[in-house]
């Protein structure tokens, strides 16, 4: 496994499996993750921006405060996932799973998180400032102190203002 703060930029990791792997302040800007397994995976304050993370395994993966700005995380998987503090900026979490997640304090302002499911997740005080909600399933979150100005919220579930 690498050590914690390695530098894995741009790197492909086909194959690998990285569950529970401690990648603690590793700089994976730009890495192919498609389709990894990194279930309850140690990324605290990773650098993950710009990767591609598309169907990749979260589940119970503490990513908190990590870089995933501008990151594709289409149809990914974060159930249980500590994002807490985490910076998902204009990132693409279209059909990704985040039920039961913990958001809090996430800035996830101009992020596309239309037909993700935010079921029973915690989204206190997220920023999701000019986020794409369409479609998206609320059901049970929490969006207390939750900042949603000029967020896109057509055909929402779950959501009452």
């Amino acid at each position: 496994m690498p050590a914690p703060n390695a530098d894995l930029r741009r790197c492909g990791f086909e194959g690998v499996v990285l569950e529970g792997a401690d990648l603690a302040g590793a700089n994976l800007s730009g890495a192919n993750l498609t389709d990894e397994y990194l279930a309850r995976a140690n990324l605290v304050r990773a650098n993950i921006s710009g990767a591609n993370l598309t169907n990749a395994n979260f589940v119970r993966a503490n990513l908190n405060y990590a870089d995933l700005t501008n990151a594709d995380l289409t149809h990914a998987d974060l159930t249980y996932a500590n994002l807490s503090g985490a910076n998902l900026s204009g990132a693409n979490l279209t059909f990704t799973d985040l039920t039961n997640a913990d958001l809090t304090g996430a800035n996830l302002e101009g992020a596309n998180l239309a037909n993700a499911t935010f079921v029973d997740a915690y989204l206190g005080g997220a920023n999701l400032s000019g986020a794409n909600l369409w479609w998206t399933n609320l059901s049970g979150a929490n969006l207390r102190g939750a900042k949603l100005t000029n967020a896109k919220m057509n055909n929402v579930m779950g959501y009452e203002p």
